[in-house]
C-alpha cells in the first residue's frame, strides 16, 4: 500500500525538486554537513512539502526511503558520480577503498545449493585453522543451515564476517566426514596487485586492479622485488582498473617521472587549483615502460596514464579510457549515510580535461560504452581517435582531451568474447564452475603441479575437455555444441587459466592468460 501511495505523491515532491534544486545554497564542510543543511530565515516549498506529507499524510512512510529517493534524484541533475551511500552500504563501500575487510579469509561459490570453499586466502583465519579448498561448509553457529537450501551470497557474507577478534563455529563436509572448525575472526587484506612476475627476460609485469589506501606501498614491494630478479623495463596494465584514491596515482606516477614534473592538477568552481608534481627521486625514472589500457580504466588510472603520456614517459597500448575527469569528496551524513560529491575536475599536465561529456543525462552516459561495441570503435584503430582539443607533448606527439586517454598503440577486442555462449557462460560463472568440478574430481593430480609452466605442459584441454564443458552448460541451457573455432579456442584457454587460478591463486591466472594475449604479445614487442 505505502509503495502505491509513493506513487501518487512523490511526483509532487520530485518536481519541486527538479524545479528549486539547483537555487537551494547549502554549504559542506571538510567531510560533514551542517545539522542546519536546510535552515534558513524562510522555510523552501521542499521543507513545507515534506512537513505536509510527514503531518497529514493518510499513511506511515518512511522518512529514510524519501529522503534516499529525493537526494538519488537531486544528485542525478549535477552529474553521473555524485552519489548517495545508505548508512546500511557506507561499510562495504568504504572497504573498498580501504583495501582490507573483515572476516574469515575465503573465497565460495554454491554447488547444488551446497556452500564449496574455491579459494582460502594465504595468512587469512581460514588457512590458520585449517581450512581447505574443496571443504563445503554445511552449518554456522550449529544453528545456521547453509546446504540444502538457497541462500544468496549477501547472506552468506554475513554469517561468516565479523569483528576482528570474534570466533564463528562452522561445520565442514570434507571427503564425506562431518569436521567441527572454530575460526577466529581478522582483518582480511584485498591485494591491489593481481600478478607481478618477470614475464619475459629483464621485462618485469605488474597489473594493479585498484588504487586503494595501500596500492602504492603494495606496487612499491612488487617493484623492488622484480627490480632484484634483474628487471629493467616494465609493462604496468591498468585494464579494468576503474580508479579509487588519486593520491595513490600520484605517488606511483612519482616513481616513473623525474625532476619536479607536474603529475595532474585539480580545479573546480570553489576549489581553486591544485597542483601535484615529482616530490622524490623515483623507483623506475629511466627504464623503458608501457601501460596497457581499455575501455574500462578510468578515473585515477586515466590520471596516472594520462601523466606518462604528456611526459612522453611510456608508451600506452589498448583501447580509449573510459572518460572519468571528475574528482569526489565523500562527506558524512549525520545519520550515518553520506554523499560523494564532485568538487573538481582534474587535468593532465598538458591541460587536458579527459572527462567524456554527461550533457545528455546518465542514462546515456552509462550507454556510452555499449556505443562503442555497437559504432565499432573497440575493433577499428580509425574510430577510437579523439577530436577534441589537441596538445603537443615535449616530443612533437599529439594528443587529445575530451573523452578518455587515446593509445599510442590499439588492440581490438577480442570479439570472442561478445560470443552469445561465451556472455551467458561468464554471468553465470559456468567455466569457473566447471574447473572447480575438475579440480575436485583430481584434485590429488592438480596439486601435484608445482608451477604455472608444468600445469601448462601437463593440463593441455583437449576435446574431451570440451564436450564435458559441453555437457556441463547444457544443464544450465548453454548451447556450445555450434560454438565457433574461435570462440571455442578461447574458452580452452580460459580453462586452462582458471585452473592456474585454483591452484596459484590470481597471479597463476594471469602467468597462463597473459600467454595468449595480443596485447602483452604487442608490448613485449615495443620493448625490443
Amino acid at each position: 500500500m505505502g509503495s502505491k501511495k509513493l506513487q501518487i505523491w512523490l511526483p509532487l515532491i520530485l518536481s519541486i525538486v527538479m524545479v528549486i534544486g539547483m537555487m537551494i545554497g547549502f554549504q559542506l564542510r571538510d567531510k560533514s554537513i551542517s545539522s542546519s543543511f536546510w535552515s534558513s530565515g524562510k522555510k523552501s516549498s521542499v521543507q513545507e512539502v515534506m512537513e505536509l506529507v510527514k503531518n497529514k499524510y493518510v499513511d506511515d512512510i518512511k522518512a529514510d526511503s524519501i529522503n534516499q529517493i529525493i537526494i538519488d534524484q537531486f544528485l542525478s541533475q549535477l552529474d553521473p558520480h555524485s552519489v548517495y551511500i545508505p548508512a546500511v552500504e557506507l561499510k562495504d563501500v568504504n572497504e573498498e577503498l580501504m583495501g582490507n575487510f573483515q572476516g574469515i579469509g575465503v573465497e565460495f561459490q554454491m554447488f547444488n545449493d551446497t556452500l564449496n570453499i574455491v579459494n582460502v586466502i594465504k595468512g587469512g583465519p581460514s588457512e590458520k585453522a585449517g581450512i581447505l579448498v574443496g571443504d563445503e561448509i554445511i552449518k554456522v553457529n550449529d544453528t545456521v543451515q547453509l546446504a540444502g537450501k538457497k541462500i544468496s551470497p549477501d547472506n552468506i557474507r554475513k554469517q561468516l564476517r565479523g569483528l576482528e577478534g570474534s570466533s564463528v563455529k562452522v561445520t565442514i563436509l570434507r571427503e564425506s566426514v562431518l569436521k567441527d572448525i572454530i575460526i577466529t575472526r581478522g582483518t582480511i587484506p584485498v591485494s591491489s596487485i593481481d600478478a607481478a612476475y618477470i614475464i619475459a627476460p629483464s621485462v618485469g609485469y605488474i597489473r594493479v586492479n585498484k588504487f586503494a589506501e595501500h596500492t602504492y606501498r603494495e606496487f612499491m614491494n612488487n617493484l623492488e622485488n622484480l627490480q632484484k630478479q634483474g628487471m629493467q623495463k616494465l609493462i604496468l596494465d591498468l585494464r579494468g582498473n576503474g580508479g579509487g584514491l588519486l593520491s595513490e596515482a600520484i605517488n606511483m606516477a612519482d616513481e616513473f617521472l623525474d625532476e619536479d614534473k607536474l603529475i595532474v592538477y585539480t580545479e573546480g568552481n570553489h576549489s581553486t587549483r591544485k597542483e601535484y608534481h615529482c616530490q622524490r627521486d623515483g623507483l623506475f625514472e629511466k627504464g623503458a615502460l608501457v601501460v596497457l589500457v581499455d575501455e574500462t580504466s578510468a578515473s585515477a588510472s586515466e590520471v596516472l596514464t594520462g601523466a606518462l603520456q604528456d611526459w612522453d614517459r611510456a608508451t600506452i597500448i589498448g583501447r580509449r579510457t573510459f572518460g572519468k575527469g571528475l574528482v569526489q569528496q565523500q562527506f558524512s551524513l549525520s545519520d550515518g549515510s553520506a554523499v560523494r560529491l564532485t568538487i573538481a575536475r582534474y587535468y593532465t599536465p598538458l591541460g587536458r580535461n579527459i572527462q567524456k561529456s554527461y550533457s545528455s543525462g546518465k542514462e546515456k552516459y552509462e550507454a556510452e560504452l555499449f556505443n562503442r561495441f555497437h559504432d565499432g570503435e573497440l575493433v577499428k584503430p580509425d574510430s577510437s581517435k579523439l577530436h577534441g582539443k589537441p596538445y603537443k607533448t615535449p616530443n612533437g606527439h599529439t594528443v587529445y582531451g575530451g573523452g578518455g586517454i587515446t593509445p599510442d598503440i590499439f588492440i581490438p577486442y577480442d570479439t570472442a568474447n561478445m560470443e552469445l555462449g561465451n556472455v551467458k557462460m561468464y554471468r553465470k560463472n559456468i567455466l569457473g564452475n566447471f574447473v572447480y568440478s575438475m579440480y575436485k574430481q583430481q584434485a590429488t593430480s592438480f596439486k601435484s603441479l608445482k608451477s604455472t609452466d608444468e600445469l601448462m605442459q601437463k593440463f593441455k584441454p583437449n576435446d574431451q575437455n570440451w564436450q564435458q564443458l559441453v555437457s556441463f552448460a547444457a544443464k544450465d541451457s548453454i548451447r556450445l555444441d555450434t560454438a565457433k573455432p574461435k570462440e571455442k579456442e578461447h574458452l580452452l584457454q580460459h580453462m586452462q587459466a582458471l585452473m592456474a587460478r585454483q591452484l596459484f591463486r590470481n597471479e597463476g591466472y594471469f602467468e597462463v592468460i597473459n600467454r595468449y594475449d595480443e596485447a602483452l604479445h604487442k608490448a613485449l614487442g615495443s620493448l625490443k
